[in-house]
């Protein structure tokens, strides 16, 4: 039988439709759907629900009332969880290298299970850092009605009188390490400065990919800075299950008419406009290649240069997530790009409506949270890329925050992550210097560990103006200071990180984009000549897969070749039913 227009069911056609499906709708009636719903839409309802993180442990509530949405649109809600690694637990030892790929394992998980199923739309769920951007993909990779909800941030905590939050306790570690802090007063901000559910309050990652959910048109604006524990994220999660049913019934706007050159520098300028994380710029050129969209470090860093600091967001600034809800959140920020001519208006929004016309309903901006661009905080975002003879592909840096943009110092070379750490906590280190991590990229690590507890570390020691660190590896949103992270080529695949030696001086000028390896050419020649790659390591597992498919950082550190077109019925099997 075919079911009348109005039920939209297409894809889930394949497991509900004809006698050769018998044995399909027997196992859907054991999931308890009968007749009613076997002429329905089929929409998965994914989320990363887990107790291994605070991001991730107020998601059921609002996965679940999405479910109410997709009932009260004429679908039929199917729910259904996937992994996440949590970032502040793995930090600091092997356990990080499991964070990246974890974004690759989440998105074709939802994959295997959307495809598998024949899903005819999606809402996805997110909470922590890697769990955004990997949703995204899979959002973009499956082309099918789609809404992406943040679970929301934790509310800030106190310590000693002042608020407090996870970079708080991260960051007096180092001053532990140096007296200038009592051990109590650490485990006092430690048990104070995450007091609820949610991902971190600042502008680390899973806010800064909120964000990007926003201005690509995946989420609902508005809806990513409200904190994870207000009860209006279960009314955002409801609506999030009728848009996917609306968008079913109107064929879209699906991900891909989405996700467009366009939206994605959007994307970018949200970034650069609160200072956001450096991740970004990995994630992004990521969820581009999953749409079709050729778009790389260069072209994020494009925009970055041209794109205003406006927003005074931690870790760089004073604020968290939740003062710029109450501001205006998202569309506060876009709105005030769009009225500086560093937005593109024309972009579409979840609901199909043009991004200009959207932003009209939401406030100017504040003055303090967010400032209008022509009283910015810096002329040019607060992320910046960096080029030069140690990263011919590029780095990035973070420069919110930062008081002085220019640095040159003598090199101090780490092979990988724990030994530079060690060095940071028994302070074998000088001002001055250029701490140089390698071995840590996405091929190198594997895995591209990011580097929060030793940035933390050396900031907490005081030391965070006084040296500069260097890594293909990648920093958390969370950290601040002259860190530099991402450098292109990586040191598995020879890139001149690998041809650095303790005592090399190094030149840093942010300002002026640059960064160079002060040794001479015949010198590097020599040194690379007698350079080897080193082989390959026997890990087994994921790592080991991970490590021979994945790409350079600067195209999303992705695994595969790009979009497709995915071939939900092929002839044969349209004629065996």
């Amino acid at each position: 039988m075919t079911p009348p227009k109005s039920l939209h069911k297409h894809r889930s056609r394949a497991v509900t439709e004809g006698v050769a499906r018998a044995p399909h709708r027997a196992f859907l009636r054991a999931t308890g759907l009968d007749e009613a719903a076997f002429d329905k839409s089929l929409v998965g309802i994914v989320s990363t629900q887990g107790e291994n993180t605070p991001c991730s442990m107020g998601l059921a509530p609002q996965a679940d009332r999405a479910r109410l949405g997709v009932a009260a649109g004429g679908g039929v809600p199917v729910s259904f969880t996937t992994v996440s690694v949590s970032d502040g637990t793995s930090m600091n030892h092997a356990g990080m290298r499991m964070s990246l790929v974890s974004r690759e394992v989440i998105a074709d998980s939802v994959e295997v299970a959307v495809r598998g199923h024949a899903y005819d739309g999606l809402v996805a769920f997110a909470g922590c850092d890697k769990t955004l951007p990997a949703m995204m993909m899979a959002i973009a990779r499956l082309n099918v009605p789609a809404a992406f909800v943040f679970g929301g941030a934790t509310l800030p905590g106190h310590a000693r009188g002042q608020q407090a939050t996870i970079l708080t306790t991260i960051e007096a570690v180092g001053a532990v390490q140096t007296g200038a802090m009592p051990p109590e007063d650490l485990l006092a901000i430690e048990r104070t400065c995450t007091p609820s559910a949610g991902a971190c309050p600042g502008q680390f990652t899973a806010n800064t990919m909120a964000m990007v959910g926003e201005a690509l048109g995946l989420s609902p604006l508005g809806s990513s800075m409200m904190p994870a524990v207000y009860s209006e994220r279960l009314a955002i999660a409801q609506r999030a299950g009728e848009t996917v049913m609306r968008l079913i019934a109107n064929g879209g706007p699906l991900p891909r008419e989405l996700i467009t050159r366009q939206s994605l520098e959007n994307a970018c300028a949200a970034v650069a406009a609160t200072g956001g994380s450096t991740n970004a710029a990995l994630h992004i050129p990521a969820i581009a290649h999953e749409a079709g969209v050729p778009f790389t470090l260069d072209d994020v860093a494009a925009v970055f240069e041209r794109t205003p600091l406006i927003a005074d967001l931690q870790p760089g600034g004073k604020y968290l997530a939740r003062d710029l809800h109450e501001v205006g959140g998202v569309p506060m920020v876009l709105k005030t790009l769009l009225q500086g001519g560093h937005l593109h208006g024309d972009v579409l929004t979840l609901d199909g409506e043009r991004l200009a016309d959207a932003l009209q309903r939401w406030p100017d901006a504040d003055g303090n949270v967010v400032r209008p661009c022509e009283r910015a905080i810096h002329p040019t975002g607060g992320v910046t890329v960096l080029r030069g003879n140690l990263c011919p592909d590029g780095a990035l840096l973070k420069i919110a925050g930062l008081k002085s943009l220019q640095f040159t110092g003598p090199a101090r070379v780490f092979e990988n992550e724990e030994a530079c750490m060690r060095a940071v906590a028994e302070r074998r280190y000088e001002p001055g210097e250029v701490l140089v991590i390698r071995n840590e990229g996405p091929k190198g690590g594997p895995g591209m560990r990011e580097m929060l507890s030793v940035t933390a570390a050396i900031y907490g020691q005081g030391m965070g103006e006084s040296v500069a660190l260097l890594t293909d590896g990648r920093f958390s949103g969370a950290t601040r200071g002259l860190c530099i992270g991402y450098v292109g080529p990586e040191a598995v695949d020879g890139g001149p990180i690998a041809l650095v030696r303790s005592g090399d001086v190094i030149r840093i000028d942010a300002a002026a984009g640059l960064i160079e390896l002060q040794v001479p050419d015949d010198e590097l020649a020599a040194r690379r000549a007698r350079w080897t790659a080193p082989a390959p390591a026997r890990m087994g597992g994921v790592l080991e897969k991970y490590a021979l498919v994945v790409r350079p950082a600067r195209l999303g550190a992705v695994t595969h070749s790009g979009a497709v077109d995915w071939p939900y019925e092929t002839p044969n099997e349209a004629e065996e039913r």
